[in-house]
C-alpha cells in the first residue's frame, strides 16, 4: 500500500525599499513546529531597482537555507540511529 506524505512550504516576501526579505516556512505532517529559512535580497545603488529579480533572489536564498537546515536535521537523525558521522550532500 502506498503512502503519500504531503509537505507544504509557505512563501513571504517583503520588499523594504532596495531591499527585500524572503521566510520560507516547510510545514511536515509530523506534528512538529515548522522549519523557516531566510533570504535576503540588496539592488545595488548603480543597479535599475527591478522588484521581481529581489524577490527571486531573496526566495531562493530562503529555500536555500530550509535545504541546509534539512539536510543537517537528516545528518542528525542518520547519527542518532547509526552512532556514527554522517554527512548529507545536496
Amino acid at each position: 500500500m502506498e503512502y503519500v506524505k504531503r509537505w507544504n512550504i509557505e512563501v513571504s516576501v517583503v520588499e523594504e525599499g532596495r531591499e527585500t526579505h524572503a521566510e520560507a516556512r516547510l510545514y511536515t505532517t509530523e506534528a512538529q513546529p515548522p522549519l523557516i529559512g531566510a533570504g535576503r535580497a540588496r539592488c545595488n545603488v548603480s543597479d535599475d531597482n527591478v522588484p521581481q529579480i529581489g524577490d527571486e533572489l531573496a526566495v531562493a536564498r530562503a529555500l536555500a537555507d530550509l535545504s541546509r537546515q534539512l539536510a543537517r536535521i537528516t545528518a542528525t537523525d542518520i547519527e542518532s540511529m547509526t552512532r556514527e558521522p554522517a554527512f548529507v550532500r545536496v
